[in-house]
């Protein structure tokens, strides 16, 4: 069976998904994959890729300081600031602990945007999205969990952190290298996990467990998953990626991580020896 029918049970109204090899092939779809979905935290993704862009541009330097007194960029994307989960202020100092930040991510754009003399919209577009080709994407709101999009562009982004373009080799390696490696810290719906890796704008697996990924998953494995009801990760131990967008919360799909984590499974049964 194609591992991408799972899809076709989920207990979503709409979803679509793809599979990338590292080598930027689009090798599997299922759904629509012109139809627009919520990103949401997807979008942590290609902020921490336009921030990376902006670091070796010159615009802005990774150890500069933004937000409270000894936070930097890094923390900041690294949801090592110091900031709660939503709000201005922070609730630690920062490099205590990995506390989920959307507040973190939307600093560290607002030092982006500053820097640049543009809205953060209109870099995030002309850094990574008009050059990837992801015409149909489109960030509302914030530069945390705004971006609308489809998932033919997101198999652009997945063959873009296997393969950089955009950034040279080192910035695209620094992106998903773990920052403040020892920190404790909670992926929300998931769990605690001492220590919760996370690298530029994109979780780390590690070796949390039980996780969103599938059980099969290598250590090495980066991506993100969004609360209205999308993933997407890259294992460059099995050489592929994978999407999959669904219009159903996460927090109103008692299922989500099994769902994801099946599939997840069933893709790296499928593609791991082919890729």
């Amino acid at each position: 069976m194609r591992a991408l029918q799972l899809v076709t049970r989920w207990a979503v109204a709409h979803a679509a998904a793809a599979v990338v090899t590292a080598d930027g092939r689009v090798v599997d779809t299922i759904g629509d994959p012109t139809r627009e979905f919520r990103l949401a935290s997807l979008t942590k993704i290609a902020t921490g890729w336009a921030a990376m862009i902006a670091v070796e541009e010159g615009t802005i330097d990774l150890d500069e300081p933004v937000g409270q007194p000894a936070c930097t960029l890094r923390h900041l994307l690294a949801h090592a600031g110091g900031y709660p989960t939503d709000g201005p202020e922070p609730i630690t100092k920062p490099g205590r602990r990995r506390i989920y930040s959307n507040t973190g991510i939307e600093l560290a754009a607002a030092a982006i945007e500053q820097r640049a003399g543009l809205p953060f919209a209109t870099y995030l577009t002309e850094a990574v999205l008009s050059p990837l080709g992801m015409t149909s994407t489109r960030l509302v709101g914030s530069p945390a969990s705004g971006l609308r999009g489809t998932a033919a562009d997101v198999t652009r982004l997945l063959a873009e952190l296997q393969r950089p373009q955009l950034l040279s080799a080192g910035g695209g390696v620094e992106a998903v290298t773990i920052q403040f490696a020892d920190l404790t810290g909670i992926v929300p719906g998931v769990g605690r996990f001492d220590p919760c890796p996370w690298g530029l704008g994109i979780e780390i697996r590690g070796d949390k467990s039980p996780h969103w990924t599938g059980t099969t998953n290598s250590p090495a494995t980066f991506g993100h998953f969004g609360a209205a009801g999308s993933m997407m990760w890259v294992d460059p131990g099995v050489g592929c990626g994978l999407v999959a967008l669904g219009d159903r919360r996460f927090d109103d799909w008692p299922d989500a991580l099994t769902a994801w984590s099946t599939l997840s499974d069933a893709v790296i049964e499928q593609w791991a020896v082919a890729a």
